[in-house]
């Protein structure tokens, strides 16, 4: 076999890969070899005599597969779990939600006058705080301190109104 080593290189440079991905047809060697010039190599890599091997990589079939079962919710018991709860949900995330349900659910008890604007206040600020560690904790302290005027509605139901509501405006806002 004749030593290609400089055209090798000078292939590499014009297609942008490394040396190793160059192919040289064993048939058209000859050619290749009385190739010294860029151009002369140019025109071997049109007419097909040099060629750029494909990249070897991974192939991400099996990985797609894992992605899908734990969408689903497999593969997720206590045997694959590595690190504490705190590292698999973000307890920011976690705040923000609960800290979003029990400000809309004081939001609408404010608004159908369950509880007067100084009460708000007052519990708001100590939802702030973290007092209430969910809606329905909120909703017990004020029936047990007898803050509202009147029996206080469900947290579930309060919350599908307002998601139904939100769904209705979507939709007249889209039309």
């Amino acid at each position: 076999m004749t030593d290609l080593k400089t055209q090798r290189s000078i292939a590499a440079d014009i297609l942008g890969v490394g040396v190793n991905r160059i192919y040289i047809d064993p048939d058209a060697a000859d050619d290749v070899q009385m190739a010294l010039t860029r151009r002369d190599i140019r025109a071997l890599i049109h007419s097909g005599a040099i060629k750029v091997r494909k990249e070897k990589g991974v192939s991400r079939g099996r990985a797609r597969e894992l992605h899908m079962k734990q969408i689903t919710g497999q593969r997720r018991g206590q045997g694959s779990r590595k690190g504490r709860k705190g590292a698999r949900t973000d307890l920011r995330r976690e705040w923000i939600n609960r800290i979003r349900k029990q400000r809309a659910y004081l939001k609408v008890l404010r608004d159908k006058n369950f509880i007067d604007k100084a009460t708000y206040r007052l519990l708001y600020l100590r939802a702030k705080g973290g007092m209430f560690r969910s809606a329905n904790y909120l909703r017990m302290y004020i029936q047990d301190n007898r803050l509202s005027k009147r029996k206080l509605p469900e947290v579930e139901a309060v919350m599908r109104e307002l998601r139904i509501a939100e769904s209705k405006k979507e939709i007249t806002r889209s039309t």
